[in-house]
């Protein structure tokens, strides 16, 4: 009886049962802390993408004095943007769009990623930008 009550007291060891019970939490935690700042890289990447689109939209090209400006294909806008992404790889970029309205033009654009935890997988993330640059 007195070697049982003295294991009950003995403390060896119980750092080890403490860490073990918490490391999938800390796992977790560094994992998310991970994965939320690969969306807030895309998200940045995407920013900066339909800046480009947006400066490039505003173009005067070819400047005649008789007929103005040339407008920049929605096309060409779409392709600056595409070429400026950067960001995470783990999800996709969409395919952006460029919208006309009477003086300006819309440019979105969407990221989608797949929210894989360790241990469980959440509905995916989308993010979408949308900028409204006026032309002339």
């Amino acid at each position: 009886m007195t070697r049982f009550l003295r294991l009950l007291r003995d403390e060896r060891g119980a750092g080890i049962i403490e860490f073990a019970l918490i490391l999938p939490a800390l796992i977790l935690f560094i994992y998310g802390t991970f994965i939320f700042g690969q969306l807030l890289e895309a998200n940045a990447g995407m920013q900066h993408a339909l800046g480009e689109g947006a400066r490039y939209a505003t173009l005067c090209l070819d400047p005649d004095a008789s007929s103005g400006c040339t407008p920049v294909e929605n096309s060409d806008i779409q392709d600056r943007i595409s070429d400026n992404f950067f960001g995470s790889a783990l999800g996709t970029f969409s395919t952006p769009t460029v919208t006309d309205g009477t003086g300006f033009k819309t440019l979105t654009v969407t990221y989608t990623m797949p929210m894989d935890f360790i241990f469980f997988s959440l509905p995916d993330v989308t993010l979408t930008q949308t900028k409204r640059v006026y032309t002339a």
